[in-house]
């Protein structure tokens, strides 16, 4: 068992954050409360009607009793009746909206967290913190709340009547009464760490369902169906046990209620007729009596229903306590402003580890000039994505420093920095919305026209001239409906529309035949213009006029220099080159002949026709 699992529930953990939701609503609550005492109250009448009836108008024929009985219990039951439901409208809603609020507040959290927390957690798993853990406190501020203090109130009016009626018949009751209530409290011990444990499970079987829904096309390409069947049986039959041990616990619970219930009942009948035979106590008393410990013992009841529904809401505000105690990204950020960037990005001796442990970077040293292109380069695992990572803040060096303008990007604040970044990805992310909503992304409000412009300059309007709707064709999500040419041309035109100071090209034309790449080209040409910008790309065409080259092998940079440079070197650069040149022509000679072993790792065919002089992917 997971060091998760072994966790022990701790009160005192979750209590400040009960607390602040209790106090955020206690107007309405308060109000709450006055509505059920009047509610509980007026529910009194009709059980403390019954001696009346009994003694007076039955044992003693005072008829006229009769007329004003019923229009006592009439009136209380009208009154009751209209508290609870106003009480049920005001509360309902309470609860609601501190749903609401709570789900923004966490979602709005862990939009804040770094790269690494949703590296280290499924994305479904978040989805279930932010929208299942957050439904159980309606019970706080909710109903469930005030019912449990009205229950308290209801059982404190109830005793005084008893013991109004027969001091020694209810300290009897009472005995009893607390031994269930030893029940609860250890029952409840019991089955509370089988809740939070429910909501774990919930989390990894939703993020499960989430990937495997995602990637659909990658299950049936593999024909996966059977696998990911089995592995969601697998979370849903773990759910089922851990829902059939907690219906278990609370029957357990029910059921010795209804023993110590059903054993007062017995005491009430014995001990009770005993004192009417002595003549303490009168038949309509006897009765009154067994009515108002209905009232005693029904609070009690409702409270242990209550109770289960606690330990719920105190599970989920547990686990959510869990994440917003994890340090947002503006919390750890620096404090130096970026009101205006030139763009000159450099890194200075950097070490970088993921695990802590084994190095990703070493010694990585360059400086990019605000305005220039610098080009990674090298075989598969070599560390360029590290860099671009690093570059964009996601991730900050174990040792050495990466700086923007000569501040440490430890030193700045993100939000500012990253407000003059855009990125371009090989498998670039796409938004459920139209074209024109996917290009406006990292620029909203931008005008109709600037949009269009920029789907001009990114080879856009080729494919959406063919759409009914243009650029308000919607494209469902993750762009499903576009090819992936075509959503890396949406995404390049939301780059340009963002108009950065900083851009990132990561291999941004690979899904690109050879004509359109080359159109592209131009338009990148002018983007590029006055701005930094980083590409990792296996085509020559997108890296032959860059200003440096960093050509990178086992997290160093084994070589820099231009193309032209480079190829003159005769090193790693051009042994690439020429590699990859023959394999195209190879392949351009004989298209049935596989990659050969030795250059897997280091190159990919670009689609379409060999264009000689590419260099191999990451």
């Amino acid at each position: 068992m997971s060091e998760t699992k072994k966790k022990k529930f701790d009160w005192s953990d979750v209590w400040p954050e009960a607390k602040e939701l209790v106090w955020r609503y206690r107007k309405r609550m308060a109000l709450g409360f006055l509505l059920l005492v009047i509610s509980r109250t007026a529910g009194m009448v009709l059980p403390a009607t019954t001696k009346f009836l009994i003694d007076d108008v039955i044992g003693q024929g005072k008829v006229e009793y009769l007329k004003w009985i019923a229009l006592a219990a009439i009136g209380a039951t009208l009154i009751n009746a209209t508290m609870s439901f106003s009480l049920t409208v005001l509360l309902g809603v309470a609860g609601q909206r501190a749903i609401a609020d709570l789900r923004r507040r966490v979602q709005r959290h862990i939009g804040l967290l770094p790269v690494s927390y949703y590296e280290d957690h499924k994305s479904g798993e978040m989805i279930s913190r932010i929208m299942t853990d957050a439904e159980g406190i309606r019970n706080l501020v909710g109903t469930g709340f005030v019912q449990m203090v009205g229950g308290l109130f209801s059982a404190a009016v109830a005793l005084l009547v008893l013991m109004w009626l027969n001091w020694r018949l209810t300290s009897l009751t009472l005995l009893f009464l607390v031994l269930f209530g030893v029940v609860m409290v250890m029952g409840f011990a019991r089955i509370r760490p089988i809740f939070r444990e429910r909501g774990k499970i919930q989390a990894e079987v939703t993020g499960r369902l989430t990937e495997s829904l995602g990637g659909i096309r990658v299950v049936k390409a593999y024909t996966s169906e059977k696998r990911e069947e089995r592995v969601f049986t697998r979370g849903v039959h773990r759910l089922l046990r851990n829902v059939a041990k907690s219906m278990i616990g609370v029957a357990g619970i029910t059921s010795l209620s209804t023993l110590i219930f059903g054993i007062v009942g017995v005491v009430m009948s014995i001990v009770g007729a005993r004192e009417v035979l002595a003549g303490r106590m009168t038949v309509g008393e006897i009765f009154m009596f067994v009515m108002f410990t209905g009232l005693l013992v029904r609070p009690l009841v409702q409270m242990s229903n209550i109770g289960t529904q606690f330990t719920e809401a105190f599970a989920g505000l547990d686990r959510i306590r869990e994440v917003m105690s994890e340090a947002a990204e503006n919390e750890v950020q620096g404090s130096v402003p970026l009101p205006h960037l030139d763009g000159q990005i450099a890194f200075d001796h950097v070490d970088f580890s993921y695990d802590g442990r084994q190095l990703v970077l070493r010694d990585v040293s360059f400086e990019a000039p605000a305005g220039t292109t610098t080009a990674l380069v090298g075989s598969s695992g070599a560390g360029k994505s590290t860099v671009i990572s690093l570059v964009m803040g996601f991730r900050h060096p174990k040792k050495g420093r990466v700086t923007v303008d000569g501040h440490s990007l430890e030193d700045v604040r993100m939000d500012d920095y990253r407000r003059h970044i855009a990125v371009v990805l090989q498998d670039d992310f796409l938004f459920d919305g139209t074209i024109a909503d996917n290009i406006a992304y990292g620029r909203p409000g931008a005008r109709r026209e600037d949009i269009e412009h920029a789907g001009k300059l990114a080879r856009c309007g080729e494919f959406i001239a063919g759409f009914a709707d243009g650029y308000d064709t919607v494209i469902g999500e993750r762009g499903v409906k576009l090819s992936g040419g075509q959503r890396q041309r949406v995404s390049i035109a939301r780059a340009t529309l963002a108009d950065p100071r900083i851009l990132i090209l990561d291999e941004a034309t690979s899904s690109l035949d050879s004509e359109n790449e080359a159109a592209i080209q131009e338009g990148f040409k002018r983007l590029k213009q006055g701005r930094t910008t980083f590409v990792i790309a296996h085509r020559l065409s997108t890296i032959r006029n860059a200003n440096q080259i960093l050509v990178m092998e086992k997290g160093r940079i084994v070589e820099r220099g231009t193309h032209d440079e480079l190829l003159a070197s005769a090193g790693r650069y051009r042994e690439l080159y020429e590699k990859q040149y023959q394999l195209q022509m190879d392949q351009f000679i004989n298209p049935g002949e596989d990659f050969t072993p030795e250059l897997e790792h280091a190159v990919a065919a670009p689609s379409g026709p060999p264009t000689p002089g590419t260099l191999p992917r990451d």
